[in-house]
């Protein structure tokens, strides 16, 4: 599918990932916001708590640094644990500094004299962000994520991450949201694909999928025409019909 939208990676970031102990969830939910924004995703790499790893996958991502794609999103590795060593990364990918940000030590100490929480060290140390980068809200738990070039860096807990992509969504470059259409048939993928073939190459601005499964002893083929133009998608997906005999 051709489109001039703004792209964008995803950096999931923990060894707890790639172990199997903890299932990830925050590439599909922000896969899901991005494609109602109009920024395409078009990458989505793990790595493990591993300083070069983290540097070398910013690198390889952040457009800004030479990288493959206008935007970077990462999870995980911002807490205040030892191997939550993310923004040291962060920071050595940039080629820059780090140090305690007194804006985020003021939003956090605030928070936590409000509930009654200790400052401590460790705590404080969600406060460490590289020099230059700016602030993401974090309205769950006060301590915050940060961007800096094309790299957004927000917690891995679930429910405070989706807090830091509400607050960085309006600052995103967006484009024109994807248009969908979807098609389930009760005949298996190999019935389907010469018509679904033929239809590809009439529309080849568009992105057509066909996606098996089992429903009983039925086999059946789900199939999806996506694009940015509506009427194209419609299009497209009244030609299937008829190539299916539907």
């Amino acid at each position: 599918m051709q489109s001039d939208n703004p792209t964008a990676a995803i950096l999931v970031i923990g060894d707890e990932i790639l172990s199997g102990r903890t299932r990830e969830g925050n590439a599909h939910y922000l896969s899901q916001v991005l494609n109602s924004i109009g920024i395409d995703l078009r990458e989505v790499r793990i790595v493990a708590d591993d300083h070069d790893q983290i540097v070398a996958a910013i690198r390889a991502l952040d457009k800004s640094l030479g990288g493959a794609w206008d935007m970077l999103f990462t999870s995980g590795g911002i807490g205040p644990t030892h191997d939550d060593i993310t923004a040291d990364a962060v920071a050595d990918a940039f080629g820059t500094g780090i140090e305690i940000n007194d804006e985020a030590r003021r939003v956090m100490t605030e928070r936590w004299e409000a509930v009654g929480v200790e400052i401590t060290e460790n705590r404080l140390r969600m406060a460490r962000i590289p020099i230059g980068a700016r602030l993401i809200k974090n309205a769950v738990s006060a301590a915050p994520g940060f961007s800096i070039g094309n790299t957004h860096v927000m917690a891995g807990v679930p429910e405070v991450f989706r807090s830091m992509v509400e607050a960085l969504q309006p600052e995103l470059k967006r484009g024109r949201p994807e248009v969908s259409q979807a098609l389930e048939v009760l005949r298996p993928e190999s019935d389907v694909a010469s018509g679904l073939r033929e239809v590809a190459a009439a529309f080849p601005q568009l992105s057509l999928g066909s996606y098996p499964f089992k429903r009983g002893d039925q086999y059946g083929t789900s199939l999806v025409i996506r694009g940015l133009d509506g009427n194209e998608v419609n299009a497209a997906m009244n030609a299937l019909r008829e190539r299916l005999g539907l």
